[in-house]
């Protein structure tokens, strides 16, 4: 039965990932992918019928973060073009910057060492928040709502059984077992994470351990996970803490005891003309800075990448679940 469990979560999985990648049948700039009626707060009058552009990234929690502000924008009155999907940060932030854009969520982290050429980041997640929303605000005019408590960060993972065996809890225990036994440590990873200073080699660094002596095999992402679970090629694989695959496959996250790792805290970005035209669209998203946290984002993104289920309904289930929608 375990077996046959784990085929029907991988076909799941995989439906998951064509989902996402064809943006669930739509194209860029299309309308909004379901419809929805107001919430209890009614339509903002000020907004309705103003039309927005709502940007997003081609990845499952990309996907969902944009349906959410699509779906409270369209409660709102909103006439709501959709350009989630977008291949990759870069378009999404040029997209953004040249005005093609509107509005969409993005990642502290990310705007502060990819977009802004920061080569260190702040470990605090408030000063980060605040370090990226000045800079942004004075070279693009980019304004940064406040942040949510989701962090989608790298961290490594393992099974039960290793997590049993090793002991390992925390990265620091993880570099003791690398120190005594390597070969116990085998790691898995993807490329650009065993080159990125905020990835393998700054890991080494900061924990102390001699990363050469540690297997590291690359694979895809999708890959890493599977076979994180499976325990025999990789003891360790590299995820996203966020990711829904971690809890569908019952994986065991190392915490990062002495905050390696950069802050990624998802919070809403807006071009600056357009919030000071229409300044209510922060009161109208407001209550995602409580609503998303780690926990539920793991949840979201388990229903897309293990269940198979479509991206703009479990964002639509969740606000009207937190009766800010009703299905329309």
């Amino acid at each position: 039965m375990r077996s046959v469990s784990r085929v029907r979560r991988l076909l799941a999985s995989l439906l998951a990932v064509v989902l996402v990648a064809t943006g669930c049948g739509l194209n860029n700039g299309g309308s909004v992918p379901l419809p929805v009626g107001p919430g209890p707060q009614g339509v903002v009058p000020e907004l309705e019928g103003v039309k927005v552009t709502v940007g997003g990234k081609d990845f499952t929690e990309g996907v969902i973060a944009s349906y959410l502000v699509e779906f409270l924008l369209a409660a709102a009155g909103m006439e709501v073009s959709d350009m989630s999907s977008l291949a990759g940060s870069n378009s999404f932030r040029q997209a953004l910057v040249t005005g093609q854009v509107d509005i969409g969520m993005e990642y502290t982290g990310t705007a502060w060492m990819s977009y802004l050429g920061n080569d260190e980041p702040v470990r605090d997640p408030q000063q980060q928040w605040e370090a990226v929303r000045e800079a942004d605000l004075a070279e693009h005019d980019i304004r940064w709502l406040p942040p949510t408590t989701v962090d989608n960060t790298y961290s490594f993972a393992m099974n039960r059984a290793t997590a049993e065996a090793t002991g390992v809890r925390t990265f620091s225990e993880y570099a003791d077992l690398v120190r005594s036994d390597p070969q116990a440590a085998v790691s898995c990873m993807e490329t650009e994470f065993s080159v990125r200073r905020d990835g393998w080699p700054g890991l080494a660094e900061v924990y102390g351990f001699d990363a050469a002596t540690v297997p590291t095999p690359i694979m895809q992402p999708g890959i890493i996970y599977q076979a994180t679970s499976v325990g025999r090629e990789c003891a360790f694989g590299e995820v996203y803490t966020t990711d829904g695959r971690v809890k569908g496959l019952d994986l065991v996250v190392l915490e990062d005891d002495k905050r390696f790792f950069p802050v990624y805290n998802l919070a809403t970005v807006v071009r600056g003309s357009f919030l000071d035209a229409h300044p209510q669209i922060e009161q109208v998203l407001a209550p995602l800075i409580d609503l998303l946290t780690n926990e539920v984002m793991v949840e979201l993104n388990m229903r897309v990448d293990v269940d198979g289920e479509d991206p703009a309904l479990v964002a639509r289930d969740f606000l009207v679940a937190e009766g800010l929608v009703t299905a329309g």
